[in-house]
């Protein structure tokens, strides 16, 4: 005679399995672009200070995104479930619900015991606690308890269908609220684009400044325009992605150059971080519009070769 738990494993079907699956997955992807878009927002609104700081990209779309389709996919998986357990209810017993669901308590767990630890190590190491990264653990804790409070409760079958509705209508105002901060902080979806022509700018007259040191090294002198660069089979890119127009390059003395391009948005120390804000100590900070970056040359940190002999 089978007993209770191999007959309830013998109901488990692919369908089963890829729903619980895809549910658990879809959780995780949403949640942690969730987490994402709060960090790209705190990092806005409390910019580091100190250092030299690489900043990572600072669009949003990704993390968007993610939320629009990943959410309302768990939403639709999770309700999926929930239909499958009303007309079966012995559904509830699969082994594959069991696993998924403790391994989800497990992280969150961890989460939460992780979060809680890096705070104290921060307050006990002297480290400094500020706003952002109050915010930051802030983040994690409440996101990490609510899946936890969540999954315990339907563990011990405590939840019902209003207070999953509940549930929905708190996380469905969470993602909404959060995706509209991201863009009152951030900007628009065009305000992003604008950003990222920016960004490739800086990129491509980092590129440049490269090659012209490059070029120094070796004849000892500043090239006169481009085409002496393109000569020694750089590779440039001197055209403006979004204008189509050249950017300026213009040699100011035997050491000193100006590298110039049109610039959409304003980038400060403190503002819209892109990933070539600082490079090798200088800093691609400008205004909107029109803009030169002054460039010098120092001499005496190039090899100079011996004269050779009469």
């Amino acid at each position: 005679m089978e007993t209770q738990e191999s007959q309830t494993q013998s109901k488990t079907t692919a369908k089963d399995f890829f729903i619980n699956l895809g549910a658990i997955v879809t959780l995780g992807f949403f949640v942690g672009n969730l987490i994402s878009l709060l960090f790209t927002i705190i990092n806005k609104v409390y910019p580091l200070t100190t250092g030299y700081n690489y900043y990572g990209s600072s669009s949003i779309s990704f993390p968007v995104a993610a939320l629009i389709i990943g959410f309302p996919g768990y939403i639709l998986l999770m309700w999926l479930l929930e239909k499958g357990y009303f007309v079966e209810p012995e559904k509830r017993q699969l082994g594959i619900r069991k696993w998924l669901t403790y391994i989800t308590l497990f992280l969150a767990g961890l989460a939460i015991a992780g979060d809680l630890v890096t705070l104290l190590y921060y307050f006990i190491d002297g480290q400094e606690l500020t706003t952002g990264f109050i915010m930051k653990v802030l983040s994690v804790l409440v996101i990490a308890l609510a899946i936890f409070f969540y999954y315990i409760s339907d563990v011990r079958n405590k939840l019902n269908s209003v207070s999953r509705k509940v549930w929905v209508a708190i996380s469905s105002v969470v993602m909404l609220s959060s995706i509209i901060w991201g863009f009152s902080v951030l900007g628009s979806p065009r305000t992003q684009q604008l950003l990222k022509y920016d960004e490739q700018k800086a990129s491509d007259l980092q590129n440049i400044e490269n090659s012209v040191q490059s070029f120094y090294s070796l004849k000892g002198i500043l090239p006169n325009d481009f085409t002496e660069l393109e000569a020694q089979n750089y590779y440039l890119n001197t055209i403006d992605s979004q204008t189509k127009k050249s950017y300026e390059y213009q040699k100011t003395s035997d050491t000193t150059y100006n590298l110039c391009a049109e610039f959409n948005k304003e980038l400060t120390n403190k503002g819209y971080p892109t990933r070539s804000v600082i490079y090798e100590g200088f800093t691609w900070t400008h205004p909107a519009g029109y803009h030169c970056f002054s460039k010098t040359i120092n001499p005496n940190s190039y090899f100079k070769p011996a004269p050779a002999y009469q």
